[in-house]
């Protein structure tokens, strides 16, 4: 962090806190209508996939949506009720075709499905629809438009349950580990300002394209993590500074000149490897990327304006009474220890950390479909029943659209007819004309909408060979173009993210070896939280704890948010460790001292850290919303991996098998990195007379 703006901070903090603070009132009045402004569902299918081509086309033929958008179950039912619903749904402003009632097979229930005009208001649907049956005790209401709406809804609701349990929790513990009620006011100052600085970052970029509403867990969960680390990590090492300098600017100078320039390459690294999920085709996956680059950023620019002035202005107020020496010595200790037998403690972690890596070979991918929803509300209700009381595979077909002309009426019949002997499927509907040029085919495939056989269904009607165009929709078929989206992307998402990364970590060390063995170490972490993930959702094992019915599978993007945002973490903390390591021995330490030193240095801070975010996030472990449940649990284990095993074993005893290895670089890049500017360097103190030779000598 430059020189000069840490010292206009310390010199004027009541001015910058002031600042924050008119900041933060700005950020309140017009980043809290965000959770309004963003989407409440959707964004699990990119916008050019043929399932969405399949449905415009349908859409623009007939001048309405191709799929009913709204479920009434009428229970119990007698004719002249069903009718009489049927007709009140037809009446509500926006919904253009109502479906014949389908009774159940017990005849004890009938529903009636409304399908809405493309451009309807949906919130005045949802309006009408609560007004004419809110207080109808026989009819409840389903169907993705209900159900996107009860999800946003028990988003914002589970978001304020897991603050309740979150921060009266974040508050104990930080008063433990950053000693002091001036020091524990810190980090809630920087989430405060973090979290309603990334509301109003996002609602400025929702004018732009529009975001899933899904995000904003990520964003509190990673905020208040992420500020809490932060800080954390500038406030020991102002401390450490008071220590060895005495109170004044200059201990908040080099606070801000190390440790401020590490939070800073930290923020990169969180930045760039949740921002890879922007190249995925999936608006629910390019929210969560932008809210979470966002955040990393806002974070660390909070820490790092809101720190110095509360350094400058309390001062040695924030030095803690009892010692950390101790604990160093702990930590220093353990170093020491694994160094002493480097080769098996490395090759012991490593097949322990493989044998937890080993489940996720074994996921399957489970769609995003009514079983997301809580069970309780509404369409949760209205799903249950389809799926139970109903034939469910007439109600959901896979849909086909053909482009074709009236003439071409024989050789429509002549696919439909090829496909009804293809695996997977049922029957095939007769083909309807919907206008001069498109026709609509449904095809019914058993099982479940998105099941194995309706997958064949889409892959059947997709390989058939036709003299017109056609377009396969559906949850089969939405399913299958997710999958497929997200493979398609995936190596260039996984190239970016270790080329960007090994960027940022040669910048900051001037090695190619760390860089390599950094990623190296966050894919086993990686590995290690997705192979518990799926031990505990897929296998559902803790259902009853963690309150969850585990429907064979987990959600891919679920899969993909969490282990880019576990090994952004994991980065993260390897930051903070190997910019201590290199200080350490920039300034005279053997190779072994500096792991040592730079261990003792950063073990408390990292594992506090971790156990602070793995709250933070870990607490939307409590939420309702299935794939929000297993993002929040994936991470908190990952970090807790990442600070307790990695960074206390892993990384020491390779750091002590490669020796001065882990600092080679090939001539070239070297000679590079030593003519880059000074502010490009790693947290670091100048080191004292004799180092630099000491350091060539090494090399």
């Amino acid at each position: 962090m430059p020189r000069s703006l840490t010292s206009r901070i310390a010199a004027r903090p009541r001015r910058v806190l002031l600042g924050a603070l008119a900041f933060l009132l700005v950020a309140i009045v017009f980043g809290s209508p965000v959770f309004g402004a963003l989407r409440d569902g959707g964004g699990f299918v990119a916008a050019d996939a043929e399932s969405t081509r399949a449905h415009d086309a349908i859409e623009r033929a007939t001048g309405s949506d191709s799929a009913p958008a709204v479920v009434a179950l009428v229970d119990p039912a007698g004719e002249p009720r069903v009718r009489e619903v049927a007709a009140e749904l037809a009446a509500v402003p926006g919904v253009v075709a109502v479906s014949d009632p389908q009774t159940s097979i017990d005849g004890g229930s009938a529903y009636v499905a409304a399908t809405l005009a493309p451009g309807a208001d949906d919130d005045r649907v949802l309006s009408m629809l609560d007004a004419r049956f809110g207080d109808a005790g026989d009819v409840t209401l389903g169907g993705e438009l209900v159900a996107d709406r009860q999800l946003g809804d028990q988003v914002s609701k589970d978001l304020g349950r897991a603050e309740l349990f979150a921060l009266p929790l974040l508050l104990l513990l930080s008063l433990a580990f950053f000693r002091g009620w001036r020091a524990t006011l810190l980090p809630l100052a920087v989430g405060v300002v973090t979290v309603f600085g990334t509301f109003l970052a996002l609602r400025a970029v929702n004018e732009v394209k529009g975001l899933s509403i899904f995000s904003l867990n990520l964003v509190i969960g990673l905020g208040l993590g992420l500020a809490i680390d932060y800080t954390l990590f500038l406030l020991t090492r102002y401390r450490e500074e008071l220590e060895r300098s005495g109170p004044g600017v200059a201990a908040v100078r080099v606070t801000m000149a190390t440790a401020g320039r590490t939070v800073l390459y930290s923020a990169a690294t969180v930045a760039i490897a949740l921002a890879a999920l922007i190249v995925f085709p999936l608006n629910f996956l390019q929210s969560m990327g932008i809210g979470g680059a966002v955040v990393a950023l806002v974070a660390a620019a909070a820490a790092c304006l809101i720190a110095p002035a509360l350094f400058a202005l309390w001062n040695v107020r924030l030095r803690t009474r009892s010692s950390q020496v101790d604990g160093r010595r702990r930590w220093h200790a353990l170093a020491t220890r694994v160094m002493a037998r480097p080769g098996l403690v490395a090759a012991t972690t490593t097949l322990v950390m493989v044998a937890l890596a080993l489940p996720a070979l074994r996921a399957e991918w489970a769609p995003v479909d009514i079983t997301s929803v809580p069970e309780g509300l509404s369409a949760r209700t209205v799903g249950d029943a389809l799926a139970r009381d109903f034939p469910q595979d007439e109600t959901t077909p896979v849909l086909v659209a053909i482009e074709a002309p009236p003439s071409e009426r024989t050789a429509v019949l002549a696919y439909a007819d090829g496909l009804a002997d293809a695996q997977g499927v049922r029957s095939v509907g007769e083909p309807r004309r919907l206008d001069a040029a498109t026709w609509q085919l449904d095809v019914i495939a058993a099982g479940l909408p998105a099941g194995r056989a309706a997958r064949d269904a889409v892959a059947a009607a997709r390989e058939r060979e036709a003299p017109f165009d056609v377009l396969v929709g559906g949850p089969a078929a939405e399913f299958v173009d997710q999958q497929a989206a997200i493979g398609a992307r995936l190596p260039v998402a996984l190239a970016l993210l270790g080329l960007l990364t090994f960027a940022v970590l040669w910048l900051m060390t001037g090695s190619v070896v760390l860089p390599l063995k950094a990623l190296a170490m966050n894919v086993l972490t990686v590995g290690s939280t997705l192979g518990l993930l799926t031990l505990v959702f897929q296998d559902g094992r803790l259902e009853g704890l963690l309150g969850y019915t585990a429907n064979g599978g987990i959600e891919s993007t679920d899969f993909v948010i969490t282990a880019v945002t576990v090994f952004a973490l994991s980065t993260d903390y390897g930051v903070f460790l190997l910019g201590r390591i290199k200080e350490a021995r920039d300034g005279g330490l053997s190779d072994r001292e500096a792991v040592a030193a730079g261990l003792s240095r950063t073990g408390p801070v990292v594992t506090a850290a971790a156990i602070l975010l793995a709250v933070a996030i870990g607490a939307f472990t409590t939420s309702s919303v299935l794939f929000i449940k297993q993002i929040g649990l994936g991470v908190a284990v990952g970090v807790l991996i990442d600070a307790f095993v990695v960074r206390a074993l892993l990384v020491p005893s390779l750091m002590a098998l490669l020796g001065r290895w882990n600092w080679w670089s090939p001539g070239p890049l070297r000679r590079l990195h030593d003519r880059l500017p000074g502010g490009l360097s790693p947290e670091g103190s100048p080191a004292p007379p004799g180092a630099t030779a000491r350091l060539a000598a090494r090399r």
